[in-house]
């Protein structure tokens, strides 16, 4: 990356709310329209339109989960735990959990548990070694 005053984590934030708004505001507008933030008021026509491009670029790319997200809605699921495996900015594997609202605390930890030591009982018979990067407790290598 240049010198430029922001870093890759702004622009997946930005597509992260870009995305977002695009699926929730019948009023969306382009990507240029709704970068408002200084970070990018700031910037210059051309690095603008780089930023611009690579926060389209991140949202070309975005794995199309929408049926995904739209079942979820319709079964009364909510979204909690992310895991990932891999490098913090490069992973391998990344597992979304959700549920319903009542599930409690005690069980839905139990499941994350449950569902971590699955995956990473695979990765190490397979002599793959991921760090897990994300979810509710860090760990280390294993």
């Amino acid at each position: 990356m240049t010198d430029l005053p922001y870093t890759d984590a702004d622009l997946r934030l930005e597509a992260a709310a870009q995305h977002h708004a695009a699926t929730t505001d019948p009023d969306f507008g382009g990507i240029g329209e709704q970068m408002t933030d200084d970070v990018w008021r700031n910037l210059s026509d051309d690095d603008f339109d780089i930023a611009q491009r690579a926060i389209d670029d991140l949202l070309s790319n975005a794995a199309d989960t929408s049926e995904w997200a739209v079942n979820l809605g319709a079964f009364g699921l909510h979204k909690t735990t992310e895991l990932a495996w891999g490098h913090p900015t490069n992973w391998d594997l990344a597992v979304q959990l959700a549920h319903r609202p009542r599930l409690d605390g005690f069980m839905r930890q139990a499941l994350t548990e449950a569902i971590t030591s699955a995956v990473e009982q695979v990765l190490t018979s397979h002599g793959v070694a991921r760090m897990r990067v994300s979810g509710d407790s860090p760990k280390a290598d294993f």
